[in-house]
């Protein structure tokens, strides 16, 4: 079994490690925000945590109607940027928490008054130590390059910073059901996905909402693992350009919960399918997934599967998952 496959299975228990360490910060965090309502949230992050911070925003955005923006790190540390963030919320979401870039605008918005939070696996790291509150993903060492469970309980972290700011019960609920749904998501394969994929020199991955960052999260990983061209799409977004690459037997998987994007992501794949492409999609009917007791919650069980298909993906094109031929497991930037 390679690192990949093993890590991945790891989730559930790394995701229920998380919310019972990490119960009074996160109620903590929750207060704070009830008590002063930021106007406007910025995450600081790169690769597989911009999309873990990419799910946040869509969770905030469509529950709480805050702005949410994952902002470029650059702007501060190379074009040193004076941010104007007073009484914002800045989340940093990263394993390592020791980028320079990713460090350098949570000091940035710290210093212009914005209340800073850091999700990182790694406790004592730059990031934690010097965001007002740190939640440690609690994943444990990942051997594999490609992060899978530091991910997955990263969008858990998201979801809960969410749940106890609004002291959603039903949230709350659903968090506290989802180690025991990714068990399931764990135990499920996609053998036509990897057929699909294995003969694939591009592809495109498309999701909506909050199942858009577990597309960009499994074209990322089709890269990394098994050097795919794999790009992610919002399902909407394909009909402004990207759908006329499509035609004859291109490749795409697209995912569809059941959330209130499904009428209409089920009228684009129609017309996506009407190309020739094709596709497949993981939506009741169609590639399965471990249903969690909220729609919201339901695209880190389908990322936990996805993971299982990319894992196989890479074996059947026998490559190694564990170790990508330019890539390392920690990437410092500036």
């Amino acid at each position: 079994m390679s690192h990949m496959a093993r890590e991945a299975a790891e989730a559930p228990e790394a995701v229920a490690r998380f919310l019972d360490r990490n119960g009074s910060a996160l109620a903590e965090i929750g207060a704070r925000l009830r008590l002063r309502p930021p106007p406007v949230i910025i995450t600081s992050a790169r690769g597989s945590s911009d999309h873990a911070a990419g799910y946040f925003k869509y969770l905030a955005e469509i529950l709480l109607g805050i702005p949410c923006c994952s902002m470029g790190a650059s702007v501060v540390s190379v074009y040193g940027a004076k941010l104007k963030a007073k009484d914002a919320l800045c989340l940093t979401v990263s394993q390592s928490g020791k980028s320079p870039d990713i460090v350098a605008l949570q000091e940035g918005a710290r210093k212009a008054g914005a209340f800073t939070v850091a999700v990182v696996n790694v406790e004592d790291s730059p990031a934690a130590r010097a965001a007002d509150i740190c939640l440690p993903l609690h994943a444990g060492p990942e051997l594999s390059v490609a992060a899978t469970k530091s991910f997955i309980v990263s969008l858990a972290a998201g979801a809960a910073i969410v749940a106890h700011w609004l002291e959603r019960k039903d949230l709350l609920a659903g968090l506290g059901a989802l180690p025991e749904v990714l068990r399931q998501a764990a135990r499920i394969d996609w053998p036509a996905a990897v057929a699909l994929a294995k003969g694939a020199e591009s592809l495109y991955v498309v999701g909506r909402g909050p199942s858009l960052p577990i597309a960009s999260e499994t074209a990322l990983k089709l890269k990394e693992t098994c050097a795919i061209h794999a790009e992610a799409y919002s399902i909407a977004e394909v009909m402004h350009g990207p759908l006329e690459l499509l035609g004859a037997g291109f490749p795409l998987l697209a995912y569809s919960p059941e959330d209130p994007s499904r009428a209409s992501s089920r009228e684009a794949m129609a017309k996506i399918r009407a190309t020739g492409a094709s596709v497949l999609v993981v939506e009741e009917g169609g590639l399965p997934y471990a249903r969690s007791t909220n729609p919201l919650l339901d695209p880190i069980a389908m990322v936990q599967t996805a993971y299982r298909f990319v894992e196989a993906t890479a074996q059947a094109l026998g490559r190694d998952p564990d170790r990508p031929r330019l890539l390392k497991k920690v990437t410092e930037t500036l």
